[in-house]
């Protein structure tokens, strides 16, 4: 194996993460391109070194998007089968979705296989250039902390599985190079090209144009903000959790607001959240938000009842329930 600095970059990754103790069954989730080859790669080169992990598996969702999606799972296929591991190959039948519902109908595909085949790491081939991008996409849509740092570098989905991006910190051009430098058989997805995509136009125009008029190191830049405001993030989050757990009912799907009423307006708004996605899977909207806050500081309080998405929020009491 002819190491280089992306070899390097990534034993150390690995070797760090203090959440990795082998032997460890780990599922690569593939997009056919040259980030997808890259990873392959480096994690074939690592375990032929290290032998970390007994079990790897690949896995590859297909949107149906594309008229060649034949011909490109083919030629995935062609290379995975070069590794003796087994590929698995999902198909999105409904086509007519939008970006954000097949990104999570993809998830969740990749999660049940992860759990079905007991495996506890999900890698996938996000980079550092995809971090920027989604950062600037969710600061367009007018995002909160939350969804600025929604690219980690590793993130706990149940107990025991992990999602983990290994090349979150290596950028496009790095990768690019790397598989040349291989000779790794990159497919050329059109689709990349089509400016229709927010995330193209973001990446071919919008940030060359941010590097040439107002910073040429404005991805670096960018990239210190994500880090900053994920430790950040991840200290609100966890008080939040805190909160939640000490405020929720123990038997109802009901929190006593008394008890996180006092607090910072950003733990207050944060529980809340908690409290409707973790309960029916919802994002809770700044609308009813707004009333619940607003609620909990009248003294003289009389019952208030919201109807949202067919669930009726009732409010009496010093607690928050759903009928």
């Amino acid at each position: 194996m002819a190491a280089t600095y992306l070899h390097d970059k990534f034993i150390n990754i690995i070797l760090k993460c203090q959440q990795l103790s082998k032997p460890i069954s780990i599922l690569i989730a593939l997009s056919g391109g040259k980030d997808s080859l890259c990873l392959i790669k480096l994690i074939e080169d690592f375990n032929h070194l290290y032998n970390y992990f007994h079990n790897i598996e690949y896995i590859y969702i297909d949107h149906q998007w594309r008229d060649d999606s034949r011909k490109n799972i083919k030629h995935l296929l062609n290379y995975t089968n070069i590794t003796n591991n087994n590929t698995y190959i999902y198909q999105i039948h409904t086509i007519h979705m939008s970006e954000s519902t097949t990104r999570r109908i993809r998830y969740q595909i990749i999660i049940q296989h992860a759990i079905k085949n007991k495996i506890q790491i999900i890698f996938t081939g996000h980079n550092q250039t995809d971090q920027l991008e989604t950062f600037l996409l969710n600061l367009i849509r007018g995002t909160g902390l939350e969804g600025l740092s929604s690219l980690p570098f590793m993130r706990q989905i149940k107990h025991y599985i992990k999602i983990i991006r290994p090349l979150i910190k290596m950028n496009t051009g790095d990768i690019l190079w790397f598989c040349h430098k291989f000779n790794l058989p990159i497919w050329s997805d059109k689709t990349n090209l089509y400016y229709s995509n927010y995330r193209n136009r973001i990446r071919y125009e919008l940030l060359p144009y941010l590097k040439a008029y107002f910073c040429p190191k404005i991805e670096d830049n960018i990239i210190n903000f994500l880090n900053l405001s994920s430790i950040e993030n991840e200290y609100i989050k966890q008080n939040a959790i805190k909160l939640y757990v000490t405020s929720r009912h123990s038997y109802y799907i009901a929190m006593n607001y008394k008890i996180i009423k006092d607090q910072h307006l950003a733990l207050k708004r944060r529980t809340l959240y908690l409290f409707f996605y973790y309960n029916f899977n919802k994002h809770l909207t700044h609308n009813v938000l707004n009333q619940l806050i607003e609620y909990m500081n009248i003294k003289h309080k009389r019952k208030l009842r919201i109807i949202w998405e067919q669930l009726r929020i009732n409010v009496y009491k010093n607690w928050i329930y759903i009928q």
